[in-house]
């Protein structure tokens, strides 16, 4: 089959599934020219190692001449002016960048019913959320509109999507990817990574879009390696730790039966699983949701009608001009993310809440880099429920934070973690299992979730 016939397939179920949302922008007569391009290359051996693969894109991450919205009114109409590393990479390899995918506006949400542009529907479940930020990247996949996507992770923008949805989400170390042409929401967590149908399609995209990259001061200069050559399905004395503190009160009760019938099968195959503690988690989701405002406000100062985006129209002054844009261009959560944030970083509140908050992430760092010294790897849930309705938590802002109570511990240590699908609960929702490992070790957390799949679950 040629990658115009496969490409075909793909642009006719995103139509087929517009109903769900998924994508902002597809423009089929730019993806059709990159598939005959591809086909071209396959036909003369030149072409790359990811030729062919269709790939979705979240609206957060810059493509030349193409949206990136971050699915808000006040970036609705802005083009962006150059390629992400990301992206260059992804061209490189001859991958299909077959459209820009929906999402929490500017990455805020934990639903992907924030978005501007209306919300997402899982595929499994259309009356539930698929989980978010990157609901859109996730659905894509999900609904077999791409074959892999790129999402952004902040505090498990992609591993919750991908348990909500039953696929396969990698969040890699903080630094492994570069942060370069990912609209910023919090600068010290934000990290991109793929979705994927299955493991070794993860492990693929992210060997292409990892390693250094001079334009990312954060990207870290360390070997990249082909994270393939580590999915052997063997994993006779692995070490894998498990966190008491991560089921306890609320975990639902189908989520944690999944998670210990699993270990019972990587016991059986040799593996090696203990108990071992991070005594700071109740700390995480609070130290988190003032660290990402903080940052959150910081970086959207930017977003002010001057130069680009939304500019409010006869405004009176430069300071009714401000005001205005920004009230009219952002939405509800992006509102009071940026006032929570500025609440947290002003004077006489920047010592109670910012600093103490970054000596929490320092001793949640600790938690982990002491837990791995004597275990290879970390299981814990991914969210304390299944997809929950739509609608079901928005009026209530501190509910939907508690969603990612699994998840931002990883983004607070800066250490990698991957959802994999582990089963099904009592009414056919999947169920997601998080493995994290240590700092630019994904080849760990990859090998065990590539052995996990292989399982009968």
């Amino acid at each position: 089959m040629s990658c115009r016939g496969v490409t075909e397939h793909y642009l006719a179920t995103i139509h087929k599934k517009k109903h769900l949302n998924a994508f902002l922008s597809v423009d089929s007569e730019d993806v059709l020219h990159q598939a005959d391009n591809i086909d071209a290359k396959l036909a003369d051996g030149t072409a790359g190692q990811l030729a062919g693969m269709v790939v979705a894109i979240k609206d957060n991450i810059c493509i030349r001449g193409g949206s990136a919205s971050c699915a808000s009114k006040i970036l609705e109409n802005f083009r962006s002016l150059y390629d992400a590393t990301v992206i260059q990479k992804l061209r490189n390899a001859d991958a299909i960048l077959i459209g820009k995918t929906n999402l929490d506006e500017f990455a805020m949400g934990s639903s992907t019913e924030n978005s501007a542009f209306g919300p997402v529907k899982n595929p499994v479940d259309e009356s539930r959320v698929p989980g978010g930020s990157s609901g859109g990247s996730c659905v894509a996949v999900a609904a077999e509109m791409a074959m892999t996507a790129l999402g952004s992770d902040t505090g498990g923008s992609i591993r919750q999507p991908a348990a909500f949805c039953g696929i396969v989400g990698l969040k890699p170390t903080y630094g492994r990817v570069s942060r370069y042409g990912l609209v910023a929401l919090s600068s010290s967590f934000d990290q991109i990574g793929p979705f994927a149908q299955n493991v070794r399609d993860a492990a693929s995209v992210l060997g292409v879009i990892a390693g250094h990259d001079p334009n990312d001061s954060t990207s870290a200069n360390i070997p990249v390696p082909d994270y393939n050559d580590f999915l052997t399905r063997d994993i006779k004395g692995l070490r894998i730790g498990i966190a008491r503190e991560a089921f306890g009160e609320g975990l639902q009760q189908d989520t944690r039966k999944a998670i210990e019938r699993v270990l019972d099968l990587l016991r059986s195959l040799g593996a090696i699983v203990e108990e071992i503690s991070l005594p700071h988690s109740e700390y995480t989701t609070a130290a988190y949701y003032i660290l990402m405002t903080a940052e959150a406000s910081s970086n959207l100062a930017r977003y002010d009608g001057a130069r680009y985006g939304h500019r409010a129209s006869h405004p009176h002054d430069l300071a009714e001009m401000y005001t205005k844009s920004r009230s009219e261009g952002f939405g509800p959560e992006v509102k009071r993310r940026i006032m929570l944030g500025t609440y947290v970083l002003s004077a006489g509140y920047y010592d109670a809440y910012y600093r103490k908050a970054q000596k929490v992430r320092r001793l949640i760092q600790e938690d982990f880099f002491t837990a791995f010294k004597k275990v290879d790897c970390i299981i814990s849930p991914v969210s304390p429920t299944t997809a929950f309705k739509c609608g079901e938590k928005t009026a209530d802002p501190l509910q939907m934070y508690l969603s990612d109570i699994y998840t931002v511990s990883a983004n607070l240590a800066g250490i990698p973690a991957i959802s994999i699908p582990c089963g099904k609960d009592h009414e056919g929702l999947p169920i997601g299992l998080q493995i994290s490992g240590k700092q630019f070790d994904e080849a760990t957390i990859l090998r065990c979730a590539d052995t996990i799949e292989s399982l009968t679950l």
